[in-house]
């Protein structure tokens, strides 16, 4: 049934993560992006290895330009697809010629799921909020199983090491006599493990994830007191579907549900047009966040770039500035020259 009815059941996915957003749940500690669609990767580590390259990406996020102590996000990762079948052969399964794209948008019948394969990968996510600097170095690995002629399923953790900073000269206390300062342990690192599921096909994908599953104290305590929240878990649903409005243009609308305690369910809904798999705008929308535009350009076989602009939306217009988010990719051994991603999206 599933399998029989892709597009009725990413629809029903769509408007469940949209109901849902309006219901009330239980800080959030997880950096957040607009340009998530492009690379999901950074939420779930499933998608490890999902496509028939190296994928390195590198990013940049400053948000509420002129607040001061506001957010500021950069990242590094890079995943690849391990395994003779699937990096010897092409992610479709079928004989090729190198100079031949696999994944012809004009010939959706010649689509198969991928070889069951491994993949890997890396990422470090360093976000800084006033005097506090949280970096995240973590391992991933996906195993991907082709479930259908059409349809992949992939599982993957990922595990490593979270490390917090706070810049103790930055603070100040209304009692000069009050220790809680130094009490603080201004530096401390601890375990961090993730998991993710992913269902993809040529032209829809659906997800789940969950991040910081081991509970930590980010802090020491003072007095029995907690400086710092503990560390929650942050669970990620997601799910998009990619319609050809004709041989040039493309239309990718998803949509995005955090679960995080005790701030209430957010929800993005992200709009993307491609041309010729060349150049893209879109457009998306965080509940009660912001408002913002995208644009890139798959420049080459070997770089894609994007760049998106939030504007705070009416609870939070009196905060100055908006949000700058840039990203650089680049596709290494990519032997079949595919211009942008074909499972990411």
């Amino acid at each position: 049934m599933i399998v029989r009815s892709p597009i009725k059941l990413l629809c029903a996915f769509l408007a469940t993560i949209l109901l849902c957003g309006s219901l009330g749940l239980h800080a959030q500690q997880r950096p957040q992006y607009s340009q998530y669609i492009f690379n999901n990767y950074l939420l779930n580590p499933a998608l490890s290895g999902i496509e028939n390259y190296t994928d390195v990406k590198l990013g940049y996020r400053g948000q509420w330009t002129g607040l001061e102590g506001a957010p500021v996000t950069s990242f590094f990762s890079i995943n690849a697809p391990i395994g003779n079948t699937f990096v010897n052969g092409d992610a479709n399964s079928f004989a090729s010629e190198e100079s031949q794209n696999p994944f012809s948008r004009f010939d959706p019948s010649a689509y198969q799921a991928s070889d069951p394969h491994h993949g890997i990968g890396m990422m470090i996510v360093s976000d800084k909020t006033g005097a506090i600097t949280q970096t995240d170095i973590q391992g991933t690995y996906a195993y991907h199983l082709g479930i259908s002629r059409g349809l992949n399923l992939s599982l993957g953790i990922s595990a490593g090491y979270t490390h917090q900073q706070i810049n103790i000269s930055m603070l100040t206390v209304k009692d000069g006599n009050d220790q809680t300062l130094s009490n603080l342990s201004a530096n401390t690192w601890a375990p961090n493990l993730g998991f993710g599921i992913w269902v993809y096909a040529r032209s829809y994908f659906a997800g789940f994830s969950v991040q910081q599953l081991l509970p930590r104290q980010n802090f020491e305590q003072y007095n029995n007191h907690n400086l710092n929240n503990p560390a929650v878990q942050h669970y990620f649903f997601t799910a998009g579907i990619k319609v050809f409005l004709n041989e040039d243009i493309s239309i990718t609308p998803s949509a995005l549900l955090k679960f995080t305690k005790p701030v209430p369910v957010s929800f993005d809904v992200n709009t993307k047009v491609s041309f010729r798999n060349k150049f893209w705008l879109g457009a998306s929308y965080r509940r009660n966040d912001s408002y913002t535009g995208m644009a890139g350009f798959n420049l080459s076989s070997f770089l894609n770039f994007g760049y998106g602009y939030d504007m705070n939306s009416a609870p939070l217009r009196t905060v100055p500035g908006g949000t700058h988010e840039v990203f650089i990719g680049l596709l290494l051994n990519n032997r079949f020259k595919l211009n942008c991603p074909t499972h990411g999206f």
